[in-house]
């Protein structure tokens, strides 16, 4: 398998207060197309930024970085904001559906800044829906949901387009016990279907759900 991530001494840093904070110090990392991996840590250890970096939201101050063998460091935003739609599929704690929607247009709403004509999109957010159990919920609105549901459409709406890359924030951390190993679950099939999947967590259970566990502190991978 080909890396389709790898960081080469990235360093980010963060100016508040009249203080240089380093948010990431020299992190340097491969994951190989397929991987199911967890990346651990706790509050204020970097992952968060990690994640922005690795999801083309933010960019480093320092060091290289290439996703699907092509380098990001210094690309337009209107490029990143194309890589963003169609590489990467962004998972949150807080699901950021929009609330006026239903689940179906929630999950259509990607396709339609690709571009993907009417009949076709509803077909795929369907699809999609169905993968993650709530073909019977698709015209309810996320009030009408509970918190499991409402990340099971998150994740159809990650994974309508097929994106060689799923990035998971927290993905359980606003649900129970439960609903969070249902969520696992799910990323776990679509591991086993050929997707990469990254999951950014504080929690040991949820990091020994994955294939490779990282564990970052102080801005640095110890391991």
């Amino acid at each position: 398998m080909e890396n389709i991530i790898e960081l080469k001494d990235i360093t980010k840093l963060y100016r508040t207060g009249g203080r240089t904070v380093t948010a990431l110090d020299r992190v340097s990392l491969e994951i190989k197309e397929g991987e199911f991996v967890s990346v651990i840590g706790q509050s204020g250890s970097g992952k968060s930024t990690l994640m922005n970096i690795l999801g083309c939201l933010d960019k480093p101050d320092y060091g290289s970085y290439r996703l699907d063998g092509a380098s990001v460091c210094r690309l337009s935003e209107k490029r990143l904001s194309f890589i963003r739609n169609s590489v990467i599929g962004f998972l949150f704690q807080s699901f950021h559906l929009i609330p006026s929607l239903s689940a179906l247009e929630n999950v259509e709403l990607p396709l339609i800044y690709r571009g993907t004509s009417r009949p076709e999109r509803r077909r795929i957010a369907l699809e999609a829906l169905d993968t993650v159990g709530l073909a019977h919920r698709v015209g309810h609105k996320p009030c009408e949901l509970s918190g499991g549901q409402q990340q099971r459409v998150a994740i159809a709406r990650a994974v309508a387009a097929k994106p060689r890359l799923i990035l998971a924030d927290e993905p359980t951390g606003n649900l129970d016990s439960r609903s969070g190993a249902e969520i696992m679950q799910i990323l776990g099939a679509l591991h086993e279907n050929g997707s990469t999947v990254i999951v950014i967590t504080h929690d040991d259970k949820v990091a020994k759900m994955a294939q490779r566990c990282i564990i970052i502190s102080d801005g640095r991978i110890i391991i």
